[in-house]
């Protein structure tokens, strides 16, 4: 067997373990809101329900957040990837911080926003189907007082108001990285336009 077959094998197998877990996976929704009266699972709960089969299939996973500070929001991505240590595997989700803060602090508020982009990356990554999940509109329930998914267009539309207040070239990079790393097709080609025509601004105060 030459080696580029051994490597499709293992690969193989990789896709395999992965398939598994998400067929042999129950994360039930146990936490309960009272608020809006429903079920609702969490990151942690997934996690704890996962260790099991990451074990009996011999990966890990880890969770990576970027968070990014446009006008007055933070952002968040998370990055949820299964690994064997030769071939990985990731799912992604973005979230926003809401505007009303009721009953939060902002470094409960920033933890919040974590938790719900790694939950629905660990979603992705587990082909768990949030559907059907109440918390998928819990924002409009509870007043918007938890995080809130993020669509391409407000991406664009908050880099673009947070662009044309930046105040230094660095500040003005932050944001738009993150905003092209979440852009494609015409959404990311209008934020390159924003940055550019920022920047040249910028350039011409110094």
């Amino acid at each position: 067997m030459s080696s580029s077959n051994n490597v499709i094998d293992l690969e193989k197998a990789f896709h395999a373990k992965i398939r598994e877990i998400q067929r042999d996976l129950n994360a039930p929704k146990s936490e309960w809101n009272s608020f809006a009266k429903y079920k609702y699972r969490t990151c942690e709960g997934i996690l704890e329900a996962v260790k099991p089969l990451l074990l009996k299939c011999q990966l890990d996973i880890k969770i990576d957040d970027e968070i990014t500070y446009i006008g007055n929001r933070h952002y968040v991505k998370s990055k949820a990837t299964l690994t064997d240590g030769q071939f990985t595997f990731s799912a992604t989700s973005s979230a926003r911080e809401p505007e009303q803060k009721k009953g939060f602090d902002e470094s409960q508020l920033t933890g919040a926003t974590i938790s719900y982009a790694r939950k629905y990356a660990l979603n992705g990554l587990f082909a768990i189907d949030d559907a059907k999940d109440a918390d998928t509109n819990e924002y409009s329930q509870q007043k918007q007082s938890i995080p809130i998914k993020v669509s391409s267009y407000e991406i664009l539309k908050n880099f673009t108001d947070g662009a044309m207040h930046a105040n230094s070239y660095e500040e003005l990079k932050m944001s738009f990285r993150y905003a092209f790393k979440n852009l494609s097709g015409e959404h990311q080609k209008k934020a390159k336009q924003v940055y550019d025509l920022r920047k040249s601004e910028l350039e011409q105060k110094k």
